[in-house]
């Protein structure tokens, strides 16, 4: 049985969050056609109620880059692997030292909300609920996370990430899917190949018979993990690097492309 695995932001999404028409018709082809499609995302799960209100019907979601496995149908989470207080206290301590001016948010409730520092820059145009601020560090490590998020004002994204990745090596996951620098910490293994690896093999489809769409260094263990890589023509250059081919951008409705082949 064959799966298709898809990023959200920059890949299924395009740029103002929208899912196009032919996009989610594409979609709607694929489940009358018994081809489970599973979205793959480092957001959290009550960012998906925006996706799941421009769908025919809500899709199973490996979320927070792998950490958290959810069913939207049941609305239950189905596997989570959280950052315990004591890994975080570790991970606020090395970043402290590596880098001091960094400001700091967590996924919490296996995503269902979110902690963030006072000082923390929230971008979002689209409001969230579940999202406190507090004043002190410590607010933000007292219980268990599936995704840790960094920022230090505005870095090179590649070069932020491996600078926090260095930091905190052997403790934690740290990837991007941002422009503005923005780093994402998990627990350490925890990754989109990982959390899709775990959903694939509860439904008995091996690694060759998935196909996986990605823009951003996020991806590129789902990528690398799956049987064909497909990068969006969007896509970061580490994700083309590793691709098995490359279709039209978000924009263009890359991935609706492709399925629409498959589908043919």
């Amino acid at each position: 049985m064959m799966l298709i695995a898809t990023d959200l932001d920059g890949t299924l999404l395009r740029a103002d969050k929208t899912i196009s028409a032919r996009t989610s018709a594409a979609l709607e082809r694929a489940a009358a056609a018994d081809l489970p499609v599973v979205l793959v995302t480092g957001r959290p799960i009550r960012w998906l109620k925006l996706v799941y209100e421009q769908l025919a019907t809500p899709l199973p979601a490996v979320c927070a880059n792998g950490a958290v496995v959810y069913d939207p149908h049941r609305d239950q989470v189905l596997r989570a692997n959280p950052m315990a207080p004591e890994a975080l206290a570790e991970i606020a301590r090395r970043l402290a030292d590596e880098v001091p001016e960094a400001v700091l948010a967590v996924e919490i409730m296996d995503g269902r909300e979110m902690r963030h520092h006072i000082d923390y820059p929230m971008q979002w145009d689209t409001p969230h609920g579940g999202v406190e601020a507090v004043e002190a560090v410590a607010e933000l490590l007292r219980e268990p996370a599936v995704k840790l998020l960094v920022r230090a004002g505005e870095r090179d994204p590649d070069e932020f990430t491996a600078r926090v990745g260095k930091a905190l090596a052997g403790v934690a996951e740290a990837t991007h899917s941002s422009t503005s620098g923005l780093v994402e910490v998990s627990a350490s293994g925890v990754t989109k190949a990982a959390g899709l690896a775990w959903y694939c093999a509860r439904l008995g489809v091996p690694a060759a018979d998935v196909t996986a769409f990605g823009d951003m260094p996020n991806d590129v263990p789902m990528l690398a993990w799956a049987g064909r890589a497909i990068a969006v023509g969007n896509a970061h250059p580490a994700v083309k690097e590793i691709a098995d081919e490359v279709v039209a951008t978000n924009e263009d409705d890359g991935v609706a492309t492709y399925l629409e082949k498959v589908l043919a």
